[in-house]
Formats: structure tokens, C-alpha cells, sequence
């Protein structure tokens, strides 16, 4: 049985693996190249100018380029705040999601509607739509000047303990709380994930600790939270994946800007690269943290 169905995980990975090998391995190889080259359009030969530099793009980055050190970090600080609220929302999403009750269908559809919408028209809307463009820069305003819901939490806080500050948990909820809407549109396979999840725990296991007197908080911790733990880390992986390759990203932004507008295809390779590594080694300690406190049964 084990052989059996580790032949169909190779035959379901197969499509991947040769599209991969297919259209992905070659381009991949030459940005790895260019990221230690000096690289320029040849254009009486219709072609690349090639010359190796070695280390050259790569100093340039951490010792001469400013903006891509502070903007990577300040991405991954981003990344650090957001995943732990996606992660909340979306466990909290589908654990509702998945009791019973009328229309539950037709909400669940909902929940998935933003990443339909993300694919590209609602995206497009945004970006193109001047009166959207409107509404979010005065949004923006009225958030700068703490016109909103949170801000007059914010300044009653502040007020009743004698303008000596909210802290930072506070100020990192209340911060979650006004990108709620990025948080709801980065959720939507996620949800999907943990609503998967919860819908192969057996119904027999609840009935069980229900005989034994257990509450619903304790069905929570003692049984859906550890059987949906190994979820939890795909949907880590995935979510971080998800943040820090956005179009829309200062770091990706800077690479296409780089390789677009200035024609410096070594120094836009360069910083890809770097980027690329650095994530890797961010989902290679958060995989090998969570991995450890994860729950596997048969």
C-alpha cells in the first residue's frame, strides 16, 4: 500500500516536475548567471552582451545599494507582522465555516471570492479605476489623521493611562485591525486549507469527548488544534511564499524596475537572487520551528 501511493504522489508531482524541467530550469540557470555578470543588450547581433564580474552585483547590493537593503528588510518585518494575523483569521474563518448551517455553501464561496478577484480583475480595478484610487488616498488621510474607528480607540487609551502610550501589543493589533482588509484577501486559500483539514477529523472523536464532558474550548486545544497542526504549517510556508512574492512588493518592484527601466539585467538578476535566498532561509527556520511542534497521527 505504501509503495502504491507513493507512485501516485510521483505521478500527481510529474506534471510539475517536467513543466519545470521543461520551461523553468534553463531560465533559472541564466538568472543565476547574470546575477555574476555584467550583462547588456547586443543589439546588431540581436542578443546579450556577456562578462563576468564574480561578486561585483552582489556588493553593490549590500555596500552601495541603500534602498535594497532597507527595502528587503523592511518586507520581511512586514511579512513577520502580517502571516501571524492571516494565519488567526483564516483558522478562524474555517472553523466557522465548517459548522453546520444554513447557506453554508454560499458563505464559503464568499470567503473564496477574494482569491478568484486576485487572479487579475479586481487587481486591475485598483491599480487602473481613478474613483478607487480616490477612495484609498482618502482613506489613507483619514487614517493619518486618526479619524478612523481605531484611532479614537487609539486616543481613548492613550487617555485613560495618562498619555504614557497603548504598548506595542496594542499598537500591533490595532494596526492588524486597519489592514483587515489586505489580511481577508490574503486568506482565501488558506481557508480553504484549514476547512480541508478540519473536515477529515472524525465526528466520532467530538461525540467521544463529549461523553467525557468536555467543553467546546477544550475540543478546540485537545482535539482540532493539534489535528490540524501539520495544516498549520503548510499554511505558514504557503502565506509567506504568497507575501514576499507579490507584484506589488518594494523588493520585486525594485528588481523589475532594474531590469525594465534601467536595462541592468546583472544588477536586477543580483538582487532577485539575493531575495531569493533570503526567503528560502526564512521558510527553511520557520518550517524546521514549526515542524517540531507538529502533530502527526495515522
Amino acid at each position: 500500500m505504501a509503495g502504491k501511493n507513493a507512485v501516485s504522489g510521483y505521478l500527481f508531482i510529474s506534471p510539475f516536475v517536467l513543466g519545470f524541467l521543461a520551461f523553468m530550469a534553463y531560465p533559472l540557470y541564466q538568472a543565476v548567471r547574470m546575477a555574476f555578470s555584467d550583462v547588456w543588450l547586443d543589439l546588431p547581433n540581436n542578443s546579450f552582451g556577456w562578462a563576468w564580474t564574480g561578486l561585483a552585483n552582489i556588493n553593490r547590493a549590500f555596500t552601495i545599494d541603500a534602498e535594497f537593503t532597507r527595502a528587503m528588510t523592511e518586507e520581511i518585518f512586514a511579512m513577520v507582522a502580517l502571516v501571524p494575523a492571516v494565519l488567526v483569521f483564516s483558522l478562524f474563518v474555517a472553523v466557522l465555516l465548517n459548522r453546520k448551517f444554513f447557506g453554508r455553501g454560499a458563505v464559503r464561496a464568499i470567503f473564496f471570492l477574494p482569491v478568484i478577484l486576485a487572479s487579475g480583475v479586481l487587481v486591475g480595478i485598483e491599480t487602473n479605476n481613478s474613483l478607487l484610487q480616490a477612495v484609498s488616498t482618502q482613506i489613507q488621510e483619514q487614517n493619518a489623521m486618526r479619524a478612523g474607528v481605531t484611532g479614537v480607540i487609539e486616543n481613548m487609551m492613550e487617555n485613560f493611562v495618562g498619555g504614557a502610550g497603548i504598548g506595542d501589543f496594542f499598537q500591533y493589533v490595532l494596526d492588524i485591525i486597519n489592514q483587515i482588509y489586505a489580511i481577508a484577501m490574503a486568506s482565501g486559500i488558506q481557508i480553504l486549507i484549514f476547512l480541508a483539514g478540519l473536515q477529515t477529523i472524525s465526528a466520532s472523536i467530538y461525540e467521544a469527548a463529549s461523553i467525557e464532558g468536555a467543553t467546546a474550548w477544550e475540543n478546540f486545544w485537545k482535539i482540532t488544534f493539534p489535528m490540524i497542526s501539520p495544516m498549520i504549517l503548510v499554511v505558514v510556508v504557503y502565506s509567506i511564499i504568497d507575501f514576499m512574492v507579490r507584484t506589488d512588493g518594494e523588493v520585486m518592484e525594485m528588481v523589475y524596475t532594474q531590469m525594465t527601466a534601467f536595462a541592468r539585467f546583472g544588477y536586477g538578476s543580483a538582487i532577485a537572487m539575493i531575495y531569493f535566498v533570503v526567503v528560502a532561509a526564512i521558510l527553511g527556520i520557520v518550517g524546521f520551528i514549526i515542524s517540531r511542534l507538529v502533530y502527526y497521527y495515522d
